[in-house]
């Protein structure tokens, strides 16, 4: 994020920040509160912004972001998310790209296991992790009691947005 970014948010209407904002945070509660904090005098005021509606947001504004990603269960839509998306999830591709298929299976395994037992999918901030790390922090975390799991999923949302404002551009069509 740079200071055209922030001008450009600032003068898009709210329904268009909203929808930019939505391609960082799955949550339209946060998307919201975002866009209706504008304008900001910088990026620093933009940063603080939304830390301060992450610090707000509801579990049910949480579970909306975390849903917002894609599932993790078959192994093309799971080698499409670790192959990444170039705008969003370019740090991601360098782990997954070499993931092996036994890697894949039991990562589709252990998001299916995993989503029965919080209700909501695995999220983790993949940027610099390799699929069998990935894999090791969902086995981890399979064991964590709900409330926990959903702050440590809630803190993982948080840095994936980071890392999305940041790329976030004016070239970005928000529509």
């Amino acid at each position: 994020m740079n200071g055209a970014t922030t001008v450009w948010l600032n003068g898009l209407d709210t329904e268009q920040a909203e929808v930019a904002l939505l391609r960082c945070c799955g949550s339209r509660w946060w998307a919201a509160r975002v866009a209706a904090d504008r304008p900001y005098a910088d990026t620093e005021a933009l940063a603080v912004a939304t830390e301060r509606a992450f610090d707000a947001m509801p579990d049910d504004a949480w579970l909306e972001a975390i849903r917002s990603h894609p599932k993790i269960g078959d192994f093309e839509s799971l080698k499409m998310k670790y192959a990444g998306n170039r705008e969003w999830s370019g740090g991601e591709q360098a782990g997954a790209a070499a993931a092996d298929e036994e890697t894949l299976r039991r990562l589709a395994a252990g998001n299916d296991a995993y989503q029965r037992r919080f209700g909501y999918l695995f999220v983790v901030c993949a940027t610099g992790k390799s699929a069998a790390q990935m894999l090791a922090l969902l086995e981890e975390r399979l064991n964590n009691e709900v409330g926990a799991e959903l702050r440590l999923a809630s803190d993982e949302q948080r840095k994936i947005t980071r890392l999305r404002l940041a790329k976030l551009r004016p070239s970005t069509d928000p529509s």
